[in-house]
């Protein structure tokens, strides 16, 4: 029963995330990221949004396939599927540090 009550959270967290994922590739909606964020009113009004949206967009399409293989190795119990949500995982953290140093390279 356990199994099946954590593949069901991991199965809406990865449908939450795709959910913003589309929704920031289509720049809609809220924008989760640290620059924009910590940004002022007037930094915010005049800043390029579009950078942005498409890290924040890519790195939640990365968890959403993180919490996918998650869900769906916590279901058929595999010893195999949780190598895939590391690597996804390693990978939208490598993405996000090395998309947000080239962002500030360019400021």
């Amino acid at each position: 029963m356990f199994e099946i009550i954590c593949a069901i959270i991991c199965g809406a967290l990865s449908l939450i995330s795709l959910i913003i994922s589309v929704m920031s590739f289509m720049e809609r909606g809220f924008l989760f990221n640290n620059a924009y964020i910590w940004a002022s009113k007037q930094e915010r009004e005049s800043m390029n949004k579009k950078p942005y949206y498409r890290q924040s967009a890519i790195v939640f399409a990365l968890f959403a396939a993180v919490f996918l293989f998650m869900a769906l190795d916590c279901y058929f119990l595999t010893d195999w599927l949780w190598i895939l949500s590391g690597t996804f995982s390693v990978a939208a953290i490598i993405y996000a540090v090395v998309s947000s140093r080239n962002e500030t390279d360019k400021e």
